[in-house]
């Protein structure tokens, strides 16, 4: 049974949480509400979250300080934040939302089939980042037991092709990714693409540990 991706939503406001809620119902994962920066900061030291909708404009510390405090823990840097704001100050005030570590910018009010649209792409991005781990980690236990049949050895050679072969499709799509970006230069995109490669690195480079031959996987 696949568990539900965790989106922790972020507003002082109870009205905007609950249009929050309506809007994202619709995809079916857990809804975590926060009504300030230091409550969100407490929910994301026990859970972990798909992605964060912070508000920027809140009273005591606002969404640029909460951000940076995300980015600043390990734990938690590598979540993708998009803020939302009611107000338009301009590119500066942009600019200071993708510096603190936003990967989107979206200003109120904006379209819901957009917004859950962008939405829906962090938390697929995350549920296949999660099976990848779990299908990892079960294959690293296998090879590290040493005590596999034949059969279990084509099995786990079977599913480790089967795991790069995923992840390849994965790294195909975000080289498209960067290529059109070249003709874009959007900045949301370049800050989903540049969160995409990191996580698609560290994939990588995991499951490469587990090729037959490599330091970790010897046992």
């Amino acid at each position: 049974m696949v568990q539900k991706a965790k989106i922790l939503l972020v507003d002082d406001r109870p009205e905007n949480l609950l249009a929050l809620e309506a809007i994202l119902s619709a995809l079916d994962q857990t809804l975590v509400r926060a009504s300030s920066g230091e409550e969100a900061l407490k929910a994301l030291l026990t859970d972990d979250f798909a992605v964060i909708l912070l508000d920027v404009q809140m009273p005591g510390m606002d969404g640029f300080e909460t951000a940076a405090h995300i980015k600043r823990r390990e734990r938690t840097r590598d979540i993708p934040i998009i803020f939302l704001t009611a107000i338009n100050h301009g590119p500066h005030h942009t600019f200071r939302g993708y510096a603190a570590g936003a990967v989107d910018y979206i200003s109120k009010p904006f379209d819901p089939w957009v917004l859950r649209a962008k939405v829906s792409v962090f938390v697929e991005l995350y549920m296949k980042n999660c099976q990848l781990r779990e299908q990892a980690s079960l294959l690293r236990l296998q090879l590290e037991g040493g005590r596999q049949s034949a059969d279990e050895a084509r099995e786990s050679a079977g599913l480790l092709a089967e795991l790069s072969a995923r992840l390849a499709a994965v790294e195909e799509q975000a080289e498209a990714l960067s290529k059109q970006l070249d003709e874009t230069a959007d900045a949301a995109a370049v800050a989903t693409a540049a969160h995409l490669e990191r996580k698609l690195t560290g994939l990588r480079r995991a499951l490469d540990a587990l090729e037959p031959g490599s330091g970790s996987a010897a046992g």
